[in-house]
């Protein structure tokens, strides 16, 4: 599988959903997430848009580095790099939590993150679940899949030192999981993760002078 240029489709597979303003429709108000049918499979897309006061390229290497991401995100059991392909691009595992009082067992992801910075000092750091014969399912964990996900990390316009976290999700949880409740509670994990990158990068203030590109680092996410 020629991994990198999967990587750099789902970038602009996110850049696509970032720039379509149709369709959507608001299921949360607080952080705002919306969401619509995805075209990739039977599920929704969502779309998740909050405020980090933080300046763009700290909020990016934040998101990409794997090195802290199970110590701020608790949606996440086991996070790691199991690949590195070039400075901005890696293959991870992921272990989640389980969600909704139990309903929702913990699931394991193997994908394929890539960092993009764009014009206008804008990042993107897309994921796509892909086959990795080191990490083959296992009996432990239902394997799940993520169509093209990331985040597009940009400066708030009204104040350049704080930064518009955008975030695409399509999770397919796989397993025997009713759509009504993946559908009930994957908004409100969508906002406790802004809520928990907000603290997150707070506590793990990342020394300035690092530069625009978050070199040999490594994140994203995923979830559910």
């Amino acid at each position: 599988m020629d991994y990198k240029t999967l990587a750099q489709e789902t970038a602009h597979e996110i850049l696509g959903y970032n720039q379509d303003t149709s369709g959507w429709k608001v299921v949360k108000t607080s952080i705002t997430v919306s969401s619509k049918a995805s075209k990739r499979f039977h599920g929704n897309l969502y779309r998740v848009e909050g405020i980090i006061p933080e300046s763009t390229t700290k909020l990016s290497e934040f998101l990409y580095k794997p090195e802290n991401r199970v110590t701020w995100d608790k949606s996440l059991k086991v996070y790691n790099m199991v690949h590195k392909i070039d400075s901005d691009t890696f293959i991870c595992h992921t272990i989640t939590q389980s969600f909704a009082m139990g309903s929702i067992s913990p699931r394991d992801f193997i994908d394929l993150v890539y960092f993009k910075h764009c014009e206008g000092n804008m990042d993107i750091i897309s994921s796509n679940s892909v086959d990795f014969p080191a990490y083959p399912p296992s009996s432990n964990y239902i394997r799940g899949y993520n169509h093209a996900c990331g985040y597009i990390c940009s400066p708030l316009k009204e104040n350049p030192a704080h930064s518009k976290l955008v975030m695409f999700i399509q999770t397919e949880m796989k397993g025997k999981l009713s759509p009504s409740i993946i559908e009930a509670t994957m908004p409100s994990n969508l906002i406790s993760f802004i809520l928990n990158a907000k603290d997150g990068i707070k506590a793990h203030r990342i020394p300035s002078g690092h530069g625009s590109h978050p070199n040999g680092h490594s994140s994203f996410l995923k979830k559910k």
